[in-house]
């Protein structure tokens, strides 16, 4: 039986930190019959969050996402921390009990649970067997690596390193996305949660990742995680950053954040820094330089997306696009 997902937001999907449940409603293959969020239930997904576009159901209860014909549900929630709460197993339970699969990318894996584990589970962030250190820079496949790297969590990276394999694609080009997170994963069906890795081995992680890629394609576009100034993110962003060791990199950022999401005390710094620090952190392993900024504009209207465009060009010196809202051409030209 093919995967019918219902994916849970818990409230939440109207927030950036649903990006797998928008992630998978935007670009993954797979059959979606509803969205469960209470708190917009009764509405369609693109009424919360128009970018997503597949016209799904919005419902308030398991029973209706089953009732829609759901056979598997999915957590569409990256939350703070990773952590599954008692309220959020509690509808798992329910769905395992309607007889659904159950799927999520926590880390807390489902299947050491142990009545959840009955249900059937896909713990999307699992970490392979074998893993180590990389072999290092030498040694990497010889294939061209586009990485992006962020100003701070869940502004978009995953969404531009679509967008350019897409583009790449469309162009007759034979190119792969590479996934490093659970959303990427749910999407791709492969990849490797590089968060959920022992810390020694993130950056092995990611070279793995490279040469599975270079069996794949030529023209690999490795999905960023966190940021280098990130206070509890930072560790991956390093270890992802000299493990899959790019050619090149695009730095995504959010219009008008002047500060992180989670440390709203921490201020992130002007994009000519940004742009510098991740120059100079790769060069420590292998020099990328940044070759083009990608601008996460949603909620600004088609002149304020512009203007604020313009303004990061003129900062930077850089190509700069919003590759979901006017197209990843640009990007493209700048990278590929």
């Amino acid at each position: 039986m093919s995967d019918r997902l219902a994916l849970f937001t818990a409230g939440q999907f109207a927030d950036s930190h649903a990006k797998t449940a928008h992630g998978i409603l935007r670009y993954a293959g797979r059959e979606v019959v509803a969205v469960l969020d209470a708190a917009h239930a009764g509405r369609s997904a693109p009424e919360v969050v128009p970018y997503v576009r597949r016209d799904v159901p919005i419902v308030a209860t398991v029973a209706e996402a089953a009732a829609l014909g759901a056979n598997v549900l999915a957590v569409g929630v990256a939350p703070f921390g990773g952590a599954l709460t008692p309220e959020w197993r509690a509808v798992l339970l329910e769905a395992a009990a309607a007889g659904m699969e159950l799927e999520a990318g926590l880390h807390t894996e489902l299947g050491e649970d142990q009545e959840l584990a009955r249900a059937g589970v896909r713990d999307l962030r699992a970490a392979p067997a074998g893993l180590s250190v990389p072999a290092g820079p030498a040694r990497r496949p010889d294939v061209r690596v586009v990485h992006t790297v962020g100003s701070d969590c869940a502004i978009g990276k995953m969404s531009v390193t679509l967008e350019l394999d897409a583009a790449a694609r469309g162009r007759g080009l034979e190119s792969a996305f590479v996934a490093t997170g659970q959303t990427g994963i749910a999407i791709a069906g492969w990849g490797i949660a590089v968060d959920h890795v022992i810390s020694d081995f993130v950056a092995g992680a990611a070279f793995r990742l490279i040469e599975e890629g270079a069996r794949r394609a030529p023209l690999l576009f490795v999905e960023g995680q966190g940021a280098l100034g990130h206070p509890a993110y930072s560790g991956v962003t390093l270890g992802l950053l000299h493990g899959c060791l790019p050619d090149v990199l695009i730095l995504c950022h959010r219009a008008g954040a002047t500060v992180l999401d989670d440390y709203p005390e921490t201020p992130i710094a002007p994009l000519p820094e940004l742009v510098r620090n991740y120059e100079a952190v790769a060069a420590l392993v292998r020099p990328a330089r940044v070759a083009a900024v990608a601008l996460n504009t949603r909620g600004l209207d088609d002149a304020a997306a512009r203007a604020a465009i313009d303004t990061a060009a003129a900062e930077t010196g850089l190509p700069v696009a919003d590759p979901v809202r006017f197209g990843a051409e640009g990007l493209l030209e700048a990278v590929a």
